[in-house]
């Protein structure tokens, strides 16, 4: 097996059709700017429906989100106007990677991220209010960042296998991810949520003779992924061969975890990864740091979905976000499944898929 493919949507092509908006000179929360900024985004749907705003994960394109929409899923295109914006960072959306004059290219958070799909959202495609904003791991992350932001614009959110709130724990995982790139271009982490300058030939290619610094680090960076993507048990029960039909631990690790690295940008991957350690919605007017404030400032009615067997968004923390909800306003489901983060995408196991979809339109029909 030489690599594995995304399953095929019904109704759908997975291709990366998409276009893009122009935000100008787009100021940043932390200070400096992305000149010439642009958002990448893709609809489904007539924009007469009811609007979902469904955005992107770590590494993932908007085609990758794809997997949880179609005609026999909640998220129903004839049902719904679903709009699928992309972060900053991941290659579509302004990147370090399709920016290569913007060095170094400027440290980005959720709140940038939201401020600029909330513009594109009732701005460029005129919708003044949505049913629901939903996401995976950083598309939770982002979840909670709209409901937080923008409490008022959404009547739903479902944030599955995320956080509202980077934990300890998960910037501690976050940085063997960053040093992975960095050992590879002789330098290392410059700290949790602090910018690591990098030289603008830092991954250029070597000789062909030579392995180069890309490629060293983005399989180093799979190869830490791998042991915090999927659970214990996950491995235990050999779910690498039954379900998705590697041949052993190491095929997986090189087929599954190294072919997915390798088709990264390794300075994307950084810049991705510190909104993501940096993650927290209470760094924000009027919140200023409470947390708790921060939740209880969340109007829409929210199901929080985290897995049971997640390592870095383990239920315990959701269960956290949850009770520091106002009354009535957050509900607390749990995937029973031992995929670890992967429960929650990007659609391997159909069980999950099932569990996801199953509960997502009991709580948009019960709503």
């Amino acid at each position: 097996m030489t690599s594995y493919d995304l399953p095929q949507v019904e109704g759908l092509k997975l291709e990366d059709d998409y276009q893009t908006y122009q935000l100008g000179n787009f100021s940043l929360k932390s200070g400096g700017a992305i000149p010439n900024a642009f958002i990448a985004y893709k609809t489904l749907g007539d924009p007469s429906l009811p609007a979902i705003i469904y955005p992107t994960w770590y590494s993932g394109a908007i085609s990758d989100n794809l997997w949880l929409t179609g005609p026999q899923k909640t998220l129903n295109p004839e049902k719904y106007y679903i709009i699928i914006p992309a972060l900053f960072g991941n290659g579509q959306s302004s990147s370090p990677s399709n920016m290569p004059d913007l060095r170094p290219f400027p440290d980005v958070l959720f709140y940038d991220n939201i401020r600029a799909q909330h513009q594109l959202v009732t701005k460029h495609l005129g919708i003044k209010h949505a049913r629901a904003v939903l996401g995976w791991s950083m598309g939770a992350g982002q979840t909670y960042q709209w409901a937080t932001q923008y409490p008022d614009f959404m009547d739903l959110i479902a944030p599955f296998c995320g956080s509202a709130k980077t934990s300890p724990h998960n910037q501690v995982f976050l940085e063997g991810v960053k040093s992975a790139l960095y050992a590879a271009i002789g330098t290392s982490s410059a700290g949790i949520c602090r910018p690591t300058s990098l030289a603008p030939s830092s991954f250029a290619p070597r000789s062909p003779l030579t392995r180069s610094p890309r490629e060293t680090g983005l399989k180093a960076l799979g190869r830490v992924y791998a042991g915090w993507g999927f659970s214990q048990a996950f491995y235990r029960e050999k779910m690498h061969e039954k379900a998705l039909g590697f041949q052993n631990l190491e095929d997986f690790m090189a087929n599954f975890w190294e072919a997915w690295a390798l088709s990264k940008n390794p300075e994307n991957m950084l810049l991705m990864a510190h909104t993501w350690q940096a993650g927290d919605c209470s760094a924000q007017e009027p919140y200023n740091g409470n947390f708790e404030a921060a939740m209880r400032g969340i109007k829409a009615k929210a199901l929080v979905m985290p897995s049971k067997t997640d390592l870095y968004f383990p239920p315990e923390d959701s269960e956290i976000e949850v009770q520091c909800m106002n009354d009535g306003v957050g509900e607390l489901k749990v995937f029973p499944s031992i995929w670890g983060h992967w429960a929650g995408g990007p659609g391997q196991s159909t069980e999950d898929v099932a569990w996801l979809d199953a509960n997502l339109r009991d709580f948009f029909d019960k709503n």
